[in-house]
C-alpha cells in the first residue's frame, strides 16, 4: 500500500477537483460509444474529466502524460414488477393526463437503475485504489483523492444536461386579451348543448368567439378531418381574438384560443366572459376532449411501432455492421434517420470511417470539441456492428441474450450538441425538418473539409437556369450550385380527384365519419412541373429596357453521384396556416433523367445585354445632396439624390430575413427596379456566385474610392475571425462585404472559401495593382459529372402534421433487402412505403 501512495504523491499535483463550469464527460467515451456500462467500463480522466473506453484509455495516457484516472462500472438492477405495467414494454405504465415529460401525470421517462463501482487507477501499471484503500493513506493524498472522486461523482454529466428532464406543454400564459376584452351587448345566448357551426353546420369542434358568441368550427387539419377554418375565418374578417372550445368548459376551466397571439391562452375573467352569454361554468360538464388529450392522444400513436409504419406486419430485427440503431434523445429522430443515410454513401464512409485512427491519432487535446472527430465516432459506431446488439431485458437477465426487436444502439449525445451549437434550432430539443438538418450539416462538412476529400460533393451539382425574354427572344444564363431538387406537388393533377371531391362535400354538410382520402399524385407529374419553363410577368429586360414577360428553364448542368429529391409536401393555406399535404407518389426505384441536362446557348441565339436598369426616382425628391454617414459638408455627392434611388426597404427587408446579406440584397432591389420581391429574389438566385456579390452597392458616376467599402471594422471582430484560421485580410474583406455584423460575417466567409483562397494573404502584401494582375481567376465549384441515370436506395419519411412535430424513420436498401430504420429499431422491411417518403436518396447506376 505504501508503494500506491507513493505513486499518488507524485501525481496530486495533476488531480483536480472540478469546479462549477468544468465539462464532465463520466457517461460517455470522447472517441468511442463506450460508456460506465460497457465491458471494462469508462475512464474519467481526474485533470480534464474526459472519459474514455478501456480501448482508448491507454492512448490518452501516452499522449496526455495523465496517469489518474477514475473507473466507472455500472450494473443494471432488476427492475421490481409493476401492477400497472402491461407486459408489453412499449406503453406507457400508467396512461398520461398531462401533456408533458418527466412530471406528474406526463410521459414516463424511463429511468434505469444501476449499482455502480468506482476506483482510482494509476497508468501505466493500472495499479487500482478504491475508497477503503485511500483511508489508510496520508491525509494530503486522501484529501485530494477523495474530494476529486467526489466532485466527479457528484457533477452533472455533460450528457445529463443535455438530456431533457422535464417538459411541460400546459404550461400557458394570461392572454393580453383577456383583461379587458370587449364583449358586444347583442343579446346572444348560448344553449347548453346542441351547437352547430353557423356556417356549415358541423356539430364537433366547435369553438365560441367571446366578443359576440359567434359559434364556428375549428381547423381543418392535415388530412382532412377537423373542421373547416369557419372559425379562424371569422377572426380575419373582425379581429375579434378570443375563442371558447365549447364541450371542454367545466367548472375548473376551458380550452381558450387567442388567435392574434396564436397559441392556447389563460382567462382569467372567463367566468365573466361566459356568462355574459347565458353560460354559467359551475353547471357545465365536460363533452369533447380537450386539445391537450387530443395532442396527448397524437404522441400516444407516434409512440407506437405499428402505427409509424408497416402496420399490421411482424418485422424481424436486424444485427450486425452497417445496422446499428440509434437512440432518439428526445424529438432527434430527424438526426437520426439523416445519418444512417449519409452514411451509407460511400464517400462518408472513406472520409470518417476508413481514416478513423489517424483522425483519433490527430485529434486535439479535446476531441468533444472537433467535428472531424465526432463525425468519425458516429460513423464507426453505425458501421462497425459493436453497438448493433440486443438490448438486455432488465427484468429478466437469464433472457438478456435473447433477440428482441430494439438494439443497444449508440446515443449521439456528443455528436448532437457539437452541430447543433450555436444554432437557434438545432441546439434544442425540438423536432426539426430532416431536409433542413441536411443542409445544415452539409454546410458544416463544407466548412471542414477546405483541404483534402470533400464527401458532400457527392451530392453537389450545378443547375442552369435560362431566361428568354418573349419581346426579344434574346436569351440569359446563369448557373448555381445546389444539393437538393425540391419536387412540386401539383395537387390539382390528382388522378383519384373525383374521390377527393366526394370526401370534401361530405365534410363540408357536416358529415364527421368520412374516411380521409389520400390524394394520389403521379410522378411523371411532379417532374413535368419542375421542368416546365416558368412565366415571369415582371421581368426587366436589358434588350428592350422595360418590363415584360419572359420565361425560366431550369435543367441540370451536371448530374451528381447521389441525388436526393424532396418532395415539398409541407406548405402554407390561404390563410398561412402551415399544413402537409396528404399524398401518395408512384416514385420510381429507376431515374432517368437524361433530357433534363442542360446544353447551353442555343446556336444562333443572342444574350441579354448586362445593362442595369435605369435608378429609380421619386417626383418629391430635392435637388440638393442629402448628407449620410460618408458625406460632408464639402462633397455630399455619394447621397445626391441623382445617385441615390429610392429602394423598396419592404423587399430589402424580406431578402435580407432569409439570410442574404444586406448589400446583395439592395442590389436586388435595384437592378429589377423595385418590381417586387419574386423578380429580386431572381436577381439573387442569379448572381450568389458573382465575386462582388456582397460588396456595397456603387452606382454610375459613384468614385470608387469614396464607397463604403473603405469604412473602419471592428478590431474584436477582425479578432474573433483571424483565430478561426482566417488571415486579417480574408477577415476585413467579410466584414465589409456585411456591414461589419459578425455572425453575418461568418457565414458569408464560409460560403466564399474559393473566392478568398485566392487572396494575397500576406501581411506585407503586395500594391493593390500587383496584387490584382498576379491573381489567378477563382476556380469554379467542383463538381462530379455522369449519366442521369438513377437507382433509389434510401429514403426518410416522415409522420405527423408539420415538420416541427411527428416522427421520421428511413428506409435503406441493404444487398437488396429494404431495412427500416426507426431510432433503436432496425428490422428487414416487408412493405416499404416508398410512395409516402419525404426525402428520396438516389445513386448513379453503373454504366
Amino acid at each position: 500500500m505504501s508503494d500506491v501512495s507513493e505513486v499518488l504523491m507524485s501525481v496530486l499535483s495533476t488531480i483536480r477537483v472540478p469546479k462549477p463550469g468544468d465539462r464532465v464527460h463520466k457517461d460517455e467515451c470522447a472517441l468511442s460509444f463506450s460508456s460506465p456500462e460497457s465491458e471494462g467500463g469508462l475512464y474519467v480522466c481526474m485533470n480534464s474529466f474526459l472519459g474514455f473506453g478501456s480501448q482508448y484509455v491507454d492512448r490518452h495516457h501516452a499522449r496526455a502524460g495523465q496517469r489518474a484516472y477514475l473507473h466507472i462500472t455500472r450494473t443494471r438492477k432488476a427492475k421490481k414488477e409493476d401492477d400497472n405495467n402491461s407486459g408489453s414494454g412499449h406503453p406507457p405504465k400508467k396512461k398520461p393526463t398531462r401533456l408533458a415529460i418527466g412530471i406528474e401525470g406526463g410521459f414516463d421517462v424511463e429511468q434505469e437503475h444501476y449499482e455502480e463501482e468506482y476506483k482510482v487507477v494509476i497508468f501505466p501499471d493500472k495499479q487500482e485504489v478504491t475508497t477503503e484503500d485511500l483511508g489508510a493513506m496520508p491525509d494530503v493524498v486522501k484529501e485530494r483523492v477523495s474530494l476529486s472522486m467526489a466532485g466527479i461523482i457528484a457533477a452533472d454529466s455533460v450528457c445529463h444536461t443535455l438530456q431533457v428532464q422535464q417538459w411541460d406543454g400546459e404550461v400557458r400564459q394570461e392572454s393580453r386579451y383577456a383583461p379587458d376584452l370587449k364583449q358586444l351587448d347583442n343579446g346572444v345566448k348560448i344553449p347548453p348543448s346542441g351547437w352547430r357551426c353557423e356556417v356549415c353546420g358541423l356539430q364537433e369542434n366547435l369553438w365560441m368567439n367571446l366578443t359576440d358568441g359567434k359559434v364556428l368550427c375549428g381547423r381543418k387539419y392535415f388530412d382532412g378531418s377537423g373542421g373547416n377554418n369557419h372559425a379562424l375565418l371569422y377572426f380575419q374578417e373582425t379581429g375579434y381574438p378570443l375563442a371558447v372550445k365549447l364541450g371542454t368548459i367545466t367548472p375548473d376551466g376551458a380550452d381558450v384560443y387567442s388567435y392574434d397571439e396564436d397559441d392556447m391562452v389563460l382567462d382569467s375573467k372567463l367566468p365573466e366572459h361566459l356568462s355574459h352569454f347565458g353560460i354559467d361554468m359551475m353547471t357545465m360538464e365536460k363533452t369533447e376532449r380537450t386539445m391537450t388529450e387530443l395532442e396527448i392522444a397524437v404522441n400516444q400513436r407516434v409512440g407506437e411501432w405499428e402505427v409509424i409504419q408497416e402496420s399490421g406486419t411482424t418485422l424481424r430485427p436486424l444485427f450486425g455492421p452497417s445496422l446499428t440503431g440509434m437512440k432518439n434523445l428526445g424529438n432527434s429522430c430527424y438526426l437520426n434517420s439523416v445519418m444512417q443515410v449519409l452514411f451509407t454513401v460511400p464517400d462518408f464512409q472513406s472520409k470518417y470511417v476508413s481514416n478513423i485512427d489517424k483522425i483519433i491519432d490527430e485529434a486535439p487535446s479535446d476531441p468533444t470539441q472537433d467535428f472531424k472527430t465526432q463525425v468519425a465516432k458516429l460513423g464507426y459506431g453505425l458501421l462497425s456492428g459493436e453497438y448493433s446488439k440486443p438490448a438486455p431485458d432488465p427484468v429478466d437477465e437469464n433472457s438478456a441474450s435473447e433477440a428482441k426487436d430494439y438494439q443497444i444502439g449508440i446515443a449521439p449525445r456528443m455528436f448532437k450538441a457539437l452541430v447543433g451549437r450555436g444554432h437557434p434550432e438545432f441546439s434544442t430539443n425540438r423536432q426539426q425538418d430532416a431536409q433542413e438538418f441536411l443542409l445544415h450539416f452539409i454546410n458544416m462538412v463544407e466548412r471542414n473539409c477546405r483541404s483534402g476529400p470533400n464527401p458532400s460533393e457527392a451530392f453537389r451539382f450545378l443547375v442552369e437556369e435560362r431566361i428568354v425574354c418573349q419581346q426579344s427572344q434574346k436569351a440569359k444564363y446563369t448557373q448555381r450550385v445546389d444539393y437538393i431538387i425540391q419536387l412540386p406537388v401539383p395537387m390539382d393533377q390528382a388522378i383519384n380527384k373525383d374521390e377527393l371531391q366526394e370526401a370534401e362535400r361530405q365534410r363540408e354538410n357536416g358529415d364527421s365519419t368520412v374516411t380521409p382520402v389520400r390524394a394520389q399524385i403521379p410522378f411523371a407529374v411532379c417532374m413535368a412541373a419542375l421542368s416546365e419553363p416558368e412565366l415571369l410577368t415582371d421581368f426587366w429586360s436589358s434588350a428592350v429596357q422595360t418590363k415584360t414577360t419572359a420565361t425560366k428553364t431550369t435543367r441540370f448542368a451536371s448530374f451528381p453521384d447521389h441525388l436526393v429529391i424532396q418532395i415539398k409536401k409541407f406548405t402554407f393555406g390561404l390563410d398561412w396556416v402551415p399544413k402537409k399535404l396528404d399524398v401518395s407518389i408512384d416514385v420510381p426505384d429507376t431515374l432517368d433523367l437524361s433530357a433534363l441536362r442542360a446544353s447551353g446557348q442555343q446556336p444562333g441565339e443572342e444574350l441579354l445585354p448586362e445593362v442595369a436598369p435605369p435608378p429609380l426616382m421619386t417626383p418629391d425628391v430635392e435637388v440638393k445632396g442629402i448628407l449620410g454617414s460618408h458625406g460632408n459638408e464639402e462633397d455630399d455627392s455619394l447621397y445626391s439624390p441623382l445617385l441615390s434611388p429610392v429602394l423598396d426597404d419592404c423587399t430589402v427587408s424580406q431578402l435580407c430575413d432569409m439570410g442574404f446579406p444586406l448589400e446583395a440584397c439592395r442590389k436586388a432591389v435595384y437592378y429589377t427596379g423595385n418590381t417586387g420581391i419574386d423578380s429580386a429574389m431572381n436577381w439573387v438566385m442569379g448572381h450568389m456566385d458573382d465575386s462582388d456579390f456582397s460588396t456595397p452597392l456603387v452606382l454610375p458616376g459613384c468614385s470608387g474610392g469614396t464607397t463604403p467599402t473603405m469604412e473602419s471594422v471592428s478590431e474584436e471582430h477582425l479578432a474573433t475571425i483571424v483565430s478561426m484560421g482566417f488571415s486579417r485580410e480574408q477577415a476585413t474583406k467579410a466584414l465589409r462585404a456585411t456591414s461589419n455584423t459578425l455572425e453575418r460575417a461568418v457565414d458569408w466567409i464560409f460560403s466564399h472559401l474559393d473566392d478568398l483562397e485566392s487572396m494575397e494573404v500576406s501581411e506585407g502584401g503586395r500594391s493593390a495593382a500587383e496584387s490584382e494582375a498576379a491573381r489567378e481567376p477563382p476556380p469554379g465549384p467542383c463538381v462530379r459529372d455522369g449519366p442521369g441515370k438513377y437507382e433509389l436506395f434510401a429514403f426518410i419519411s416522415h409522420m405527423g402534421t408539420s415538420t416541427m412535430c411527428g416522427h421520421y424513420v428511413c428506409h435503406i436498401k441493404k444487398d437488396q433487402q429494404w431495412v427500416i430504420f426507426n431510432d433503436q429499431k432496425v428490422c428487414a422491411s416487408e412493405k416499404p412505403p416508398k410512395d409516402l417518403g419525404y426525402l428520396y436518396f438516389y445513386r448513379r447506376m453503373p454504366e
